[in-house]
């Protein structure tokens, strides 16, 4: 074999070793990636999982950071406000759904294998909510039967309440939300809601924080929101209904018609870290965190 021959050998062959470490190197980074991976997919496992209201969830994500220090991993979301919190909680995807409305036998009746166990931690009020502009154009309360046409789409300037001559345009809760839930039981009683109108002036809506930037960026907008969402906005108002402003007196006493408890539910009754989590939120400590938010604590609706 000639020199050249050898030389030419001794480099494929350095080559190949060269090749094979690289193929090497890279299995054991892929095993200690899917190690990795398994590892986080078992810590996350072990994590409480809470879902839902978008009104009850700011409580739920002050007090899960106050808890990390306890060594406790809480995970809070707000899919599909508090109906998909229930319905989480139904197929066992979550611990603890976030509600801002009461269960319904309709609940009960759609995941019958769920212990459904509600623990109130406060409550809240909705209100209806309209621009500064609106206001300070002579819209200083509503009547049940003004707000009905409103949101009906039967009013459409609002110079027909005695405001503005400027167009109504109506962000609405999509249903299943509890602020939704509220204004309806405001308007209608138990009757059902009509179909929501066609108009290029109405939009649905999801969450609170949604809600209120579309009203912020909105000239003659209304819709239903909580009223601690509104504080520190100025630009908004939160009507009076039917005479009765929704202040924390008229709140607490039940006088203000669309007041909300706020609910953390679980399959059954709490247990092990999930209790420890809702416990500390019924604490003297835990229940500073409502007030806050612009919400009631259990103490001042008489619970």
């Amino acid at each position: 074999m000639s020199t050249e021959t050898r030389n030419r050998a001794a480099r494929l062959t350095g080559r190949r070793v060269r090749q094979g470490a690289s193929v090497a190197s890279a299995a054991l980074l892929l095993s200690a990636a899917l190690t990795g991976c398994a590892g986080s997919a078992k810590a996350d496992s072990d994590a409480i999982q809470a879902s839902g209201s978008t009104t009850v969830a700011p409580v739920a994500s002050d007090a899960a950071e106050a808890l990390k220090a306890k060594g406790l991993n809480i995970t809070v979301a707000t899919q599909g406000g508090s109906a998909g919190g229930i319905s989480q909680l139904g197929t066992g995807q979550i611990n603890i759904a976030l509600s801002s409305k009461p269960l319904s036998e309709k609940d009960r009746k759609a995941y019958p294998d769920t212990d459904f166990v509600p623990t109130q931690i406060g409550a809240d009020a909705v209100g209806v909510i309209i621009t500064k502009e609106v206001a300070d154009g002579g819209v200083k309360g509503l009547s049940k039967a003004q707000v009905a046409g409103l949101f009906e789409g039967k009013i459409t300037n609002w110079k027909e309440v005695g405001g503005p001559d400027l167009p109504v345009f109506v962000y609405d809760k999509e249903p299943g939300r509890g602020t939704r839930e509220v204004l309806d039981k405001f308007i209608y009683g138990k009757g059902e809601a009509p179909a929501p109108p066609k108009s290029a002036n109405y939009a649905i809506v999801g969450g609170n924080l949604e809600t209120r930037n579309k009203l912020k960026s909105t000239r003659g907008s209304i819709a239903p929101l909580s009223t601690g969402f509104i504080e520190g906005h100025p630009d908004l108002v939160a009507v009076p209904l039917d005479g009765v402003a929704p202040t924390l007196e008229n709140v607490a006493s039940g006088k203000y018609p669309m007041t909300r408890p706020l609910f953390m539910i679980t399959n059954g009754k709490p247990k092990g870290t999930v209790k420890q989590y809702i416990d500390y939120i019924l604490s003297p400590e835990g229940q500073k965190l409502l007030p806050k938010h612009g919400y009631l604590t259990r103490e001042q609706m008489g619970l």
